[in-house]
């Protein structure tokens, strides 16, 4: 599966739009990375959990939205991006979109 940021795939050419392919993800913060965090705030730097735990859940929403995708038997999705929002205190949801395309 194509999937890209663009809304074209460089060197093809787009038969069919398939429509709005998505996935998500919520992920809580967890007890030993928020000691760490806490610990962070006072010295600086990465918060190495979070970041993973983020990464994590990017993957999972990509993985989620190319599923979606690939029920419509698209070959690419184009336009991708993603948003994150806060449902609950210490809870965040991670959401990958895009368009589902047929390519020639």
């Amino acid at each position: 599966m194509i999937v890209v940021n663009t809304d074209s795939v460089a060197g093809q050419e787009i038969k069919k739009t398939l429509g709005l392919v998505r996935g998500n993800t919520i992920k809580a913060k967890h007890l030993g990375n928020d000691i760490g965090a806490s610990l962070k705030t006072l010295v600086g730097g990465e918060i190495k959990g979070y970041t993973d735990m983020i990464t994590q859940a990017r993957e999972e929403a990509v993985e989620r939205m190319i599923a979606e995708a690939e029920k419509l038997e698209a070959d690419a999705v184009i336009n991708v991006r993603f948003t994150t929002s806060q449902v609950m205190k210490g809870a965040a949801e991670i959401l990958a979109y895009g368009t589902a395309v047929k390519l020639k």
